[in-house]
């Protein structure tokens, strides 16, 4: 498993918790400075170093409506990500650290949960789960009954066919549909397979967190109801706040070392046709008794012919 998930399964951080732990250098595996991402096993030894202790952190969750154009995540150059266009702040107006949870492209709109609590997110994003996320969809034309029930019996995607999903018609060109996984992509793929394309995809749920009459680029924290039904789908204890390891402000650098100066390259002398003969004769593997009797042997046939 990763070190950030062996961390937040010892009860010590989240995973982005983690991650911070181990961009300052506090975190060693077996000796060596931990890298993000990396894969610890039972029989590694974990030392966190540098830590001044532990600290309670306040637990948000947060439904926001992402407009068109906005990244789920800064992993594009140039674009602009839902945390470098949206202030998340407390009920107070202090501003907090939250994460998306999950994707939506940037050319669709609609829900997106942001939190804190790095415990949902495996369970919420996993299609093993099967939790739903609904969607309403406007494609380019018109479309038939037959459109709906190919696309509710799954379409062939990347060697596999998609999961069966709900639909339900809106318009002669809009349509719900409730998905139970999440390929890249999925739904305009889905339609493009079937000759549609899609104009406007627009999500409206996750789970039981609706987006309800939240304006584009607006969010709301989520109450104590939507909380608990959200948390006890994922089979997660409730809590006001989590404990965090706290790195000290001295970041750990690694020792640096003093590059060794490479040797010039040593001439290597060519050996003489002579010498390479006495070599071949010197050869401690060629067996001397198996050659001297090979030579008696030319030496009495000489003699026969002679006679």
């Amino acid at each position: 498993m990763r070190i950030n998930k062996y961390l937040k399964d010892k009860g010590l951080t989240t995973r982005r918790g983690a991650d911070d732990l181990i961009a300052k250098g506090s975190v060693y595996i077996n000796g060596k400075r931990a890298v993000i991402g990396q894969e610890v096993d039972h029989t590694d030894k974990i030392d966190i170093r540098g830590v001044k202790g532990v600290r309670e952190e306040k637990l948000y969750y947060i439904a926001y409506n992402k407009p068109i154009g906005v990244l789920t995540n800064n992993d594009e150059k140039g674009g602009k990500d839902i945390l470098s266009v949206a202030n998340f702040t407390d009920q107070n107006g202090k501003s907090i650290k939250v994460f998306p949870v999950g994707r939506l492209d940037k050319d669709s709109h609609g829900l997106i949960l942001l939190t804190n609590d790095g415990r949902i997110t495996d369970k919420m994003l996993s299609p093993r789960f099967k939790h739903e996320k609904e969607y309403v969809v406007t494609v380019d034309k018109p479309f038939n009954d037959l459109f709906l029930k190919r696309m509710e019996s799954g379409i062939r995607m990347d060697g596999s066919v998609t999961r069966e999903c709900q639909t339900e018609r809106v318009s002669p060109n809009s349509f719900k549909i409730i998905l139970t996984e999440g390929k890249k992509r999925q739904i305009r793929r889905m339609c493009e397979a079937l000759h549609y394309g899609v104009v406007d995809l627009y999500r409206i749920r996750i789970m039981n967190i609706g987006i309800n009459r939240l304006d584009v680029g607006e969010y709301r924290h989520l109450d104590d109801a939507s909380k608990k039904g959200l948390l006890s789908a994922l089979y997660i204890p409730m809590k006001e706040s989590i404990s965090m390891a706290v790195a000290s402000p001295k970041v750990i650098k690694e020792k640096q070392t003093t590059p060794v100066p490479l040797r010039a390259p040593t001439r290597i002398k060519k050996k003489s046709p002579m010498a390479k003969k006495e070599n071949k004769s010197r050869n401690p593997y060629i067996n001397t008794n198996t050659k001297a009797r090979k030579s008696r042997k030319r030496s009495t046939s000489k003699q026969k012919n002679r006679r």
